[in-house]
């Protein structure tokens, strides 16, 4: 007699790799990338709200490139703004035309962000030692170095093709502006002020608006051109205080750095001699009683900043060169009502 067939077992399943969550549970939180420690975070909702309709793969890679070029941080391209549009209405003597303005405008946007990608392809050594830039795509990971070479030349030649709606003097001077905005991140292995060069590639577009505008560069372009390399170094160094320990430590160099325990006094005479220069600009450019105004104001500000940073702390160092929008923002309001009275 056969025995009776045996009962099939049901089989067991697999264990889950990922925990199983009871019904009403709540579910465990995803981590989000990492990102860099002085996003803005209006700045970041602005970019995740337009990114909504992405796909969630896309969306992310999307948002990481726009980190790269800190479309996250709006602060650096409207440092670069401001000086930008004070060369436009002073070279045009009122409103500047459209073409040129619109050019600009875009330009700077072009220019910062290719100027971001290139210098976090330079220090992609370098910001994974340092805890404010820990968090950028290359360091953290997300962007690969290739990828960053690919935005900064796509941006590059961006910027290039709106130069060609210009004219040919500031078409030869922007290719003096792409070599100033490629070498910056560099510089900072090799000098302790590399702001200075910070300050001339920010700042060439000064001569360069005057060209598009007045189809030459006059005295008062390149003494705002100066004042503009001085008001850089002097928010930069703000900047890379938040930084001094992390820098030395990774052995990057910095005007923070070089200045040390001087580097109050010293932002206060640099603060004092882009006053100066600013002064000239207006006796120069034969500006009214509101720029005057403005220019107090913007002393008013630096102090402003001093105070702030008398600690040196770094959530107050970063303030201080965020707070340098509310001067550049001054002084281009100056220069547009002193050129409406006139």
């Amino acid at each position: 007699m056969s025995p009776p067939p045996r009962k099939r077992q049901p089989r067991k399943a697999a264990p889950s790799s990922t925990p199983r969550t009871r019904p009403g549970a709540p579910r465990p939180i995803e981590k989000k990338p990492p990102r860099p420690a002085d996003s803005s975070t209006r700045a970041t909702r602005v970019l995740n709200w337009l990114l909504q309709k992405l796909p969630p793969r896309y969306r992310e890679k999307a948002l990481d490139y726009l980190v790269l070029t800190r479309m996250d941080r709006p602060i650096g391209a409207l440092l670069l703004l401001w000086p930008t549009w004070w060369a436009l209405w002073l070279a045009a003597g009122d409103f500047p035309p459209w073409k040129p303005l619109i050019v600009f405008t875009l330009g700077v946007f072009a220019m910062r962000a290719a100027g971001c990608a290139i210098n976090d392809y330079a220090d992609r050594k370098l910001d994974p030692q340092v805890a404010r830039t820990a968090g950028r795509p290359i360091a953290s990971g997300r962007v690969t170095p290739r990828e960053a070479l690919i935005v900064f030349v796509a941006l590059l030649a961006f910027a290039f093709v709106l130069v060609l709606f210009t004219n040919a003097l500031t078409i030869k001077l922007s290719f003096i502006g792409a070599a100033l905005a490629a070498a910056y991140p560099f510089t900072k292995r090799y000098t302790h002020m590399p702001q200075v060069v910070l300050g001339a590639a920010f700042g060439w577009s000064i001569p360069m608006a005057f060209a598009a505008v007045a189809g030459a560069v006059p005295p008062v372009a390149w003494l705002l051109f100066i004042g503009n390399i001085l008001w850089s170094v002097i928010y930069d160094t703000e900047y890379a205080m938040v930084d001094r320990e992390d820098d030395i430590r990774a052995g990057a160099k910095s005007t923070a750095i070089l200045f040390g325990d001087a580097d109050l006094p010293i932002l206060g005479i640099l603060m004092g001699t882009f006053l100066l220069a600013m002064l000239f600009v207006g006796q120069r450019a034969a500006l009214g009683w509101p720029y005057w105004v403005g220019l107090l104001i913007a002393a008013a500000l630096f102090g402003y900043q001093l105070w702030l940073i008398r600690h040196r702390a770094r959530d107050a160092c970063l303030a201080a060169f965020r707070h340098n929008n509310w001067l550049g923002v001054t002084l281009w309001i100056g220069i547009v009502l002193a050129l409406a009275v006139r």
